[in-house]
């Protein structure tokens, strides 16, 4: 009883608030209704096609674009490539319609891009700026190298220091426009001084599958040698051999001038002309500077490498600008009176120098070997000064990754760890060997001197590393206040970090 009376109060309530049911329907009642109904079924239709065209348009805005890796040129270690656009790609990602969970999501990241005409993503610890279209790259750069050096065994108290110092402290970017152009900066302000180091503009493009070329416009760091090209936060030891700090151009590292490199599938080949580093000096000319380097791996497969280098330089040395004194690293960075040097030498009129490579790797295990030869032309008449150097390095990684070898550039990169502590791996360990042997002579006070480094390598990941060099040295000086045969140890370490 209670539910007929329910139904029927409900069918009257529903009768009298529908004038069209209030009264007895008619035939074209009925029609008038049923037309109405479809109109609002085509209108509810036309709504449902709209929002599924406005998920499909912002699944589309917000498909990543994928980009080549090419090596941005210099040297430090190995770089990623500008963005290419969609459309140039040879097949387009296949995506998977968004559940409707993802939907809001979606269409946050649609209205960001839309709203700023660009995206981020991360690498190697710091941003990395792309515009919508793949247009334009930006990323910043950093490196932060810290040691500490103590020195023990030297005849002389002066020569057994402690120190600490920043082997490099940089800041700086890098950026492409479009596919061909690109660009990087770098400033370093260790050791109390701020130094323009790399800053080049540059355009590169390909010739044939298989080779491309680039071309460099700026303050360039040298191609020579191979830890000479390979930037100081990707070296295997603290320092770098004496093959790469003494047979070199009077202007070091640096030079401004403009650098084409060629590059093929087992090697590469620069020419680079320089005068002297940035500075603020226009009251003479520049020295001038013509090096020029080839690599080549006969051997390069996904575990094993064969690197064979050559490389020379030609450097004419202007009046006022021709001092040739030397002072070489033999035992470490940071004690200032560990050095092989020459004493006070001038009169310079060039220099010609070069060296030979050979090496490679095997799995977990690498070995270099380089020699070469610098020959500085004094003026009257006087002969040669000649400066030597050889050096045999080696490594063995523990955690079986394989050396950070770039085959593109014939040089150390960073490494790529297999399991970064980061990711409850153990990180990459690799234990070094190096004896180097460096020879001034030809002039009237000579040096020669020695050095045997045993090592340990602990990298957190690819950008991150603890390093501990013990080196046994031994010097010959015949000019400065260190005179005589010496020999002592050095024991170093190193945190360095690289973005």
């Amino acid at each position: 009883m209670t539910r007929t009376l329910f139904t029927s109060a409900a069918f009257l309530a529903l009768v009298s608030g529908n004038p069209a049911l209030a009264q007895t329907p008619t035939r074209d009642d009925l029609a008038d209704l049923v037309r109405a109904q479809a109109a609002e079924i085509a209108s509810l239709r036309q709504r449902v096609d709209a929002l599924e065209a406005e998920r499909h348009t912002v699944a589309a805005a917000t498909a990543p674009q994928q980009a080549a890796p090419v090596q941005v040129a210099s040297a430090e270690p190995v770089k990623t490539a500008p963005p290419v656009a969609v459309s140039t790609l040879p097949y387009a990602p296949q995506l998977l319609p968004p559940g409707p969970a993802e939907r809001d999501i979606e269409r946050v990241r649609a209205a960001a891009v839309a709203a700023t005409g660009s995206s981020t993503e991360w690498g190697q610890g710091l941003p990395v700026f792309h515009s919508a279209d793949g247009m334009f790259s930006f990323k910043p750069r950093g490196r932060i190298i810290t040691d500490v050096s103590t020195t023990s065994g030297s005849k002389y108290d002066g020569r057994n220091l402690t120190t600490t110092g920043m082997r490099a402290l940089r800041l700086g970017l890098e950026g492409t426009v479009g596919t061909h152009f690109f660009y990087q900066l770098e400033s370093d302000f260790s050791e109390n001084e701020v130094d323009i180091v790399t800053a080049f503009m540059g355009w590169r493009n390909r010739i044939s599958p298989g080779m491309d070329y680039d071309v460099r416009v700026g303050h360039l760091f040298n191609d020579r040698s191979f830890e000479g090209s390979t930037g100081s936060d990707s070296t295997p030891f603290l320092e770098r051999t004496v093959v790469a700090t003494a047979i070199i151009p009077q202007r070091a590292f640096y030079g401004l001038g403009v650098m084409p490199r060629l590059f093929w599938k087992t090697g590469h080949a620069s020419l680079t002309v320089t005068g002297d580093r940035i500075d603020g000096d226009q009251t003479s000319s520049d020295n001038r500077t013509v090096l020029g380097r080839v690599h080549w791996n006969p051997v390069k497969t996904d575990g094993q490498v064969l690197h064979l280098g050559i490389w020379g330089f030609d450097e004419h040395l202007n009046p006022g600008k021709n001092a040739l004194t030397r002072s070489t690293v033999i035992g470490g960075r940071f004690n200032g009176n560990l050095r092989l040097s020459t004493g006070t030498l001038i009169g310079g009129t060039g220099t010609t120098g070069y060296g030979v490579e050979l090496g490679g790797y095997t799995g977990p295990l690498w070995v270099m070997a380089e020699a070469g030869e610098r020959h500085a032309r004094l003026d009257g008449g006087r002969p040669d000064f000649v400066t030597q150097a050889w050096s045999v390095s080696g490594g063995f990684f523990l955690t079986g990754d394989l050396p950070p070898y770039n085959p593109r550039l014939g040089s150390f990169g960073q490494p790529k760890v297999k399991r970064p502590i980061f990711e409850g791996g153990p990180g990459a360990i690799e234990l070094t060997a190096r004896y180097e042997n460096l020879e001034f002579k030809d002039i009237a006070t000579p040096a020669q001197g020695w050095a045997a480094t045993l090592g340990v390598n602990w990298y957190l990941n690819s950008f991150t590393r603890f390093q501990v060099n013990a080196v046994h040295w031994n010097t010959e000086n015949t000019a400065g206040a260190y005179t005589g045969k010496d020999d002592g140890e050095t024991l170093s370490a190193r945190v360095g970090v690289t973005f």
